[in-house]
């Protein structure tokens, strides 16, 4: 809760963490000033990159109380304008799910060691980040909470597996470790409405804490202010739903 007489202020710098294998790659990170303790949450980006939008979002989360951190998961493989590297990326086919993971708790430990950190961490994706942020869930502990915002290629054919991307997420469920926030669009097609169906049926299989919501006259993307899909009513309402889930489960922030 904001009151005009608080005192604002935050961190936000690029900076270099161990990432899959010992790598060195860079990420965003941000951090309200002040004593602490804060929550923390993992930023994964989606596959457009490394972005500004991201970059925002990470503020965002600082603005609202977290420690938080975006890791470059295209860092590997050369740098240029966010635009340029990610053509690169999806010409090859991605990043792997092991990289991503690995990435992934490397943002996590970074977060959960600092002096200022209140032990609880989260992790959240858009679009390819929502696929991964899902797998991280379930291939990984130490996340407290999860969101998936429209993570398409969860449920995965036999003709989509490759030697990066093995095994379709929804077949990693049982493993989910911590509960789970879901944000659809009904007129989205990665995933369309029969997909997300069909992973709330496998989470419910196995007995797993989660939310799904689904919102009309959504499709792909309408978090995203700059795009055509935005929504601002169903983005408004996402973010709420977002800082909701985080503060049951991360604890007090901003």
């Amino acid at each position: 809760m904001y009151t005009t007489d608080m005192y604002e202020g935050m961190l936000a710098e690029t900076i270099t963490i161990q990432g899959h294998n010992g790598d060195s790659i860079n990420a965003y990170f941000a951090r309200p000033l002040g004593p602490g303790q804060f929550p923390g949450v993992v930023l994964v980006h989606h596959m457009p990159g490394w972005d500004e939008w991201y970059k925002e979002a990470t503020r965002k989360f600082a603005h609202h109380g977290y420690t938080a951190i975006c890791p470059n998961l295209y860092y590997r493989d050369g740098h240029g304008t966010p635009e340029d590297v990610a053509a690169m990326i999806r010409g090859a086919g991605g990043v792997s799910d092991d990289q991503v993971v690995g990435d992934m708790a490397a943002g996590r430990d970074y977060l959960r060691n600092l002096p200022y950190a209140n032990g609880k961490v989260g992790i959240i994706g858009t679009c390819s980040g929502g696929r991964q942020t899902f797998l991280v869930a379930c291939r990984s502990t130490g996340f407290d909470a999860a969101v998936d915002c429209w993570g398409g290629r969860v449920v995965m054919s036999k003709d989509e597996l490759t030697s990066k991307q093995p095994v379709a997420p929804i077949d990693y469920t049982k493993d989910l470790s911590c509960p789970l926030l879901g944000l659809f669009g009904e007129d989205d097609q990665s995933p369309p409405p029969d997909q997300v169906a069909q992973h709330e049926e496998e989470l419910k299989k196995h007995g797993k804490n989660y939310e799904f919501h689904m919102y009309p006259n959504a499709g792909h993307g309408f978090f995203y202010y700059d795009r055509p899909m935005y929504r601002q009513e169903q983005a408004v309402d996402g973010w709420q739903k977002v800082f909701a889930f985080f503060g049951k489960h991360l604890g007090p922030s901003a």
